[in-house]
């Protein structure tokens, strides 16, 4: 991989060392491009026949991106607003109830903890352990297993034993997909949702979610929309796709999915082994740093994100920001994050840890 090469595609990283793909990732130039050349199609030429055409030959061409990179095949990938739409339509469309039990860790995401109240409320209990111990947890009541492929607090790892589970797996693969290998059929599980603005480097309101092909036929679908239909014009004698489309977001705008397959291209002709190797080199090289000034460090491993401990996170965080250093705090908690990706360099890493000081 052409370093240099890659990290001139982001404007931002001009003038800001930016360790914030947890969050939101930087914006490679030609995604701008490609939303502003959408934009000025519809602008121009309206939006008719040939614009909803370009719009629906995206929509196939990000899909089967996503499922390339997933170890997916296309059919069994949905399209979502992000990876909280994902795990919603899940755990919506599972006939969840009293009696049931979902395994899940102590430390998720609100984007999965959401859903998971909402099952709550319908009856369901929720066991909750360290991320480490959830296969261990999985006892001969449990339904399903709701948890983080790459924890978002740390970036500690979802246990490999989870493949061997005999109840069905939902991943949260926000801190996943993009950031490290994903390969949805040696994790085993039955579906995995992820995020397109994070380590994707997408437009916001994107993201992805696999459908195993035996668990999707369980899954009601939630609100079918005019795409999910095979023929919409059969109206009430109709039939949803029998594919993981028939769960689609209901809309996603030609300038958006234009905007999140040039990014994805992008971080693609980077190669993506070496996209995922030097992520996590860099964040294992600064997390070694920062143990060596005597930071503490919360639980990794090799993943991109690294989470340490501060006396007061907001603040230091809007300091480093008035320098031009973005990384984020994690509410709730001691702890700020830096999310360290293939376009950052030894520079960045060096401005934070000379910040921090």
């Amino acid at each position: 991989m052409d370093a240099a090469a890659l990290r001139a595609h982001f404007p931002v990283l001009e003038t800001t060392a930016y360790l914030n793909a947890g969050t939101d990732g930087p914006i490679p130039a030609p995604a701008v491009e490609a939303a502003r050349a959408a934009l000025d199609a519809a602008a121009y030429q309206g939006r008719f026949r040939t614009h909803f055409e370009a719009r629906l030959a995206l929509t196939e061409e990000l899909r089967a991106a996503y499922a390339g990179l997933i170890g997916a095949a296309p059919a069994d990938v949905a399209l979502a607003t992000g990876t909280s739409e994902g795990l919603g339509r899940v755990l919506a469309g599972l006939d969840l109830g009293p009696g049931h039990e979902i395994v899940t860790s102590d430390s998720e995401h609100p984007g999965l903890v959401g859903p998971l109240l909402a099952a709550r409320m319908r009856g369901v209990k929720i066991h909750s352990v360290p991320l480490r111990d959830v296969a261990d947890a999985v006892g001969p009541r449990t339904t399903l297993v709701a948890c983080s492929h790459v924890g978002w607090v740390s970036g500690e790892r979802a246990p490999a034993a989870l493949a061997e589970v005999d109840v069905p797996v939902i991943l949260d693969g926000a801190q996943g997909a993009g950031a490290v290998p994903v390969d949805v059929g040696a994790l085993g599980c039955a579906a995995y949702a992820a995020a397109g603005q994070k380590w994707l480097c997408g437009a916001d309101g994107t993201g992805l979610l696999y459908l195993a092909p035996a668990f999707r036929e369980r899954l009601r679908a939630v609100a079918p929309s005019y795409l999910s239909f095979q023929d919409a014009a059969a109206g009430l004698d109709g039939a949803l796709k029998d594919t993981a489309a028939c769960h689609d977001t209901p809309a996603l705008a030609r300038e958006v999915l234009a905007f999140s397959l040039a990014a994805f291209r992008t971080l693609e002709a980077a190669g993506w082994a070496a996209v995922h190797a030097a992520g996590a080199e860099g964040a294992a090289r600064f997390a070694a740093a920062l143990a060596e000034r005597g930071r503490t460090i919360a639980p990794r491993d090799d993943t991109t994100l690294v989470g340490f401990e501060d006396d007061d996170p907001p603040a230091t965080r809007d300091r480093l920001v008035a320098a031009g250093i973005v990384i984020r705090d994690l509410p709730g908690r001691p702890l700020l994050r830096a999310s360290v990706g293939a376009w950052n360099n030894d520079d960045d890493l060096d401005r934070l840890l000379s910040a921090l000081a």
